[in-house]
């Protein structure tokens, strides 16, 4: 039995966070369907269909489009298990806890009852309508997530004209986030070498508790640092790259795809 449990746990979700994202950049590097496109199409393509899903109120439509949003997923070479775990499960997990008051307020046909409690067909058919548009929208943001480098999200978010600040503090959050977690691991595996056994349950808490205030003043100190490194390099919201952003023919019938898929999903979703 490992002798302190804690800090183990804790560097081994510091480790899989780091990998999750370094099979991010592999499959953005693949041949997929939406790694072919411009990326500012898949960006208006993929931010469109979020809209229409959001704007839809039929369950059928919905339903469609999650489909579709899959099977760009998995021709994108986004793996099954990527989908289920990272995706389809989590958000069940937290939709449906808010979808399921629905079951029972939802005023309806009564399927199923049991005392005061009663499961109505529309109670049903709402928080399936919920869980089915959260799904959708984060497999589409998702995969777009994955199949495009970051860089090029946020050199296509500029090219939309979106203010330079908000480019800066989505630059800075991303390069943020992996720094900070480099600093808590090295946290974590210097106490892990001092640790000679097994520590009680109040120490293990007292532990946790001065690593966070530690680790809390030096993500204030380490905020500062990136941010002055990154103004000391020039960065000033304009995103650089040496990869130029091109429209081709495909990326014009993408487009045309996907202006047709929203036209369809807004008309029968109404």
């Amino acid at each position: 039995m490992s002798s302190h449990p804690a800090v183990e746990a804790t560097l081994r979700s510091f480790t899989r966070a780091v990998s999750r994202a370094m099979i991010s950049e592999d499959i953005a590097r693949r041949a997929g369907m939406l790694q072919r496109l411009d990326p500012r199409t898949r960006l208006i393509g993929v931010l469109a269909l979020v809209v229409a899903v959001a704007v839809s109120r039929r369950l059928e439509v919905v339903a469609s489009l999650f489909v579709i949003a899959t099977v760009m997923a998995l021709v994108s070479c986004v793996p099954v298990k990527t989908l289920v775990f990272r995706v389809w499960l989590i958000v069940l997990g937290f939709t449906g806890l808010i979808a399921l008051p629905a079951l029972f307020t939802t005023p309806g046909q009564v399927v199923s009852s049991w005392g005061l409690l009663s499961i109505t067909l529309q109670g049903i058919r709402t928080a399936a309508l919920l869980i089915l548009r959260v799904e959708t929208a984060v497999t589409l943001t998702t995969t777009l997530v994955l199949c495009t480098p970051w860089t090029h999200i946020l050199k296509a978010l500029r090219s939309l004209r979106l203010p330079t600040e908000v480019i800066a503090i989505l630059a800075m959050t991303h390069r943020y986030i992996f720094l900070f977690i480099e600093v808590a691991q090295q946290m974590f595996e210097s106490r892990q070498s001092r640790i000679l056994g097994p520590l009680p349950g109040p120490e293990q808490r007292r532990l946790a508790a001065r690593t966070a205030g530690v680790l809390m003043s030096k993500s204030i100190e380490l905020s500062n640092e990136v941010y002055l490194a990154m103004q000391s390099r020039g960065f000033r919201g304009e995103v650089c790259l040496l990869d130029e952003f091109r429209f081709r023919t495909r990326d014009v019938l993408a487009l045309l795809a996907f202006g047709a898929a929203i036209s369809l999903t807004i008309w029968l979703g109404r």
